[in-house]
């Protein structure tokens, strides 16, 4: 009896150690269990949190791309407008200059301008030229008289023009086409006179030998036939006073 006792006290104890070891294991897994849970809960908390930022970071990068696209409509909206400037500048100068260069040649109407009329050069009043042209039209359309008349005005009103020399040689011209001898050939000489380097100069004086061998004058054309050719050698009106003066007997 003594002898069993003992027996059953170790089963007992072994029974007992072996309830504990059972429930060792079980607290275990629930441990684990519960770990898990907490790590899966964590690991939602931080992808919530890496989704609410990858979110906030997609609405940062479409507000970026809006404000850029809005930058970019200023942008062009301003180089429109640059343009548009630079054309209206473009346009002003253009008109400026167009306005100055207009003023520019309504000023020189007013102004005396420099001019060479048969090789001599002279400054030239307003209204001179168109004078002078005026008179040169009635002489070409026939109108001698009146060419005569304005020729008469433009050498008295234009003393220094450059175009006096040539005005006197065809007032010359118009008086002698009204048969006005005296009056021509005073003319001319007075031009050969006056400006004897002249181009018109040997061309008035083979005009005063025509006038003179028309008059009869045969002796005095001679003469001036002979001043052409020794004052004017060379030229091809020497050599017409010369074929004219073997032609006067």
């Amino acid at each position: 009896m003594l002898y069993r006792f003992p027996l059953l006290r170790m089963t007992a104890a072994a029974c007992v150690v072996g309830a504990v070891m059972a429930g060792v294991p079980a607290h275990a897994g629930v441990f684990d269990d519960n770990e898990a849970r907490k790590a899966v809960l964590d690991l939602r908390t931080k992808t919530d949190g890496l989704g609410n930022q990858l979110s906030a970071a997609q609405r940062t990068i479409l507000d970026q791309s809006n404000r850029i696209d809005q930058l970019n409509q200023q942008v062009a909206t301003l180089r429109g407008q640059n343009e548009d400037l630079a054309n209206q500048v473009a346009t002003l100068q253009k008109q400026q200059k167009d306005y100055y260069a207009d003023l520019d040649a309504r000023m020189k109407k007013f102004e005396p301008q420099q001019q060479t009329v048969d090789g001599v050069t002279g400054s030239v009043e307003p209204g001179e030229t168109e004078a002078f042209n005026a008179a040169s039209t009635q002489f070409r359309n026939g109108d001698y008289k009146s060419a005569a008349a304005s020729f008469k005005t433009f050498v008295s009103k234009y003393p220094q023009s450059p175009y006096q020399p040539t005005a006197q040689y065809w007032l010359g011209n118009a008086l002698y086409a009204q048969r006005d001898y005296k009056g021509s050939t005073a003319i001319w000489q007075n031009l050969v006179k006056t400006y004897p380097t002249h181009p018109r100069a040997p061309e008035a004086l083979l005009a005063i030998a025509n006038n003179q061998i028309e008059q009869g004058q045969k002796a005095a054309a001679k003469q001036t036939l002979q001043q052409i050719i020794s004052q004017y050698s060379g030229t091809e009106v020497a050599q017409s006073a010369q074929t004219k003066m073997s032609q006067v007997k």
